[in-house]
C-alpha cells in the first residue's frame, strides 16, 4: 500500500518513492490531487467557505441568474446537494432565490451584492492557494500546466 504522505528524501532515513511510481502520471497527479484538496479546503475554510460556494458564486457571476437545475450543471454540483449549498448560501445573503415568473415550480438564483464582494475576496484566497499549491513553478510553467490539464480534462470528458 503506498502511503499518501511518502516523499522522496535522499537522508536515507525515510522511505524513497520506487521511480517506476514517479513517472506514473495517474500517480503523481493523485498525490497531487490529495495535497490541492487539502490546500483548498482549508484555505477556503479560513475564508468560511467552501468549494461548492465559489462553484456557484462564480457560475452566477460569469453566466447571470439561473435554475437550480442550470447550476448543477455549470457547477457539477450534483443537484441532490445544490439545495444543501443554496441553502448555505441564502442563509448568508450570498445569493437570492426566488420563484420563476414563467414557471412557479422552478426557483432562479440571482447573486447578490454581498455575494459578488464574498465572490472577489475568494478569488484573492485562492489566487495565493494556487500561488502556495505551485511555487516551483514559474509563471510561463504555471500557463502551460493549467493548458496542458485543460487539454486532458476536456479530452476526458468528450469521451465519457
Amino acid at each position: 500500500m503506498i502511503r499518501a504522505d511518502a516523499t522522496d528524501v535522499s537522508d536515507g532515513g525515510a522511505p524513497k518513492t520506487p521511480d517506476r511510481l514517479r513517472r506514473r502520471a495517474s500517480r503523481l497527479l493523485s498525490q497531487l490531487t490529495m495535497r490541492s484538496d487539502r490546500l483548498i479546503t482549508e484555505g477556503l475554510a479560513r475564508a468560511d467557505a467552501r468549494r461548492w460556494h465559489y462553484a456557484v458564486l462564480a457560475s452566477l457571476q460569469e453566466y447571470g441568474p439561473g435554475s437550480q437545475a442550470a447550476l448543477s450543471m455549470r457547477s457539477g454540483i450534483h443537484r441532490s446537494d445544490m439545495v444543501g449549498v443554496l441553502n448555505e448560501l441564502v442563509e448568508r445573503d450570498l445569493v437570492e432565490r426566488a420563484p420563476d415568473p414563467g414557471d412557479r415550480r422552478r426557483n432562479i438564483i440571482t447573486i447578490s451584492t454581498r455575494g459578488r464582494r464574498h465572490l472577489r475576496l475568494l478569488d484573492e484566497v485562492l489566487d495565493d492557494l494556487h500561488d502556495e499549491l505551485l511555487a516551483p513553478l514559474s509563471p510561463a510553467e504555471r500557463d502551460r500546466f493549467v493548458r496542458v490539464l485543460t487539454r486532458l480534462l476536456d479530452h476526458h470528458t468528450r469521451s465519457s
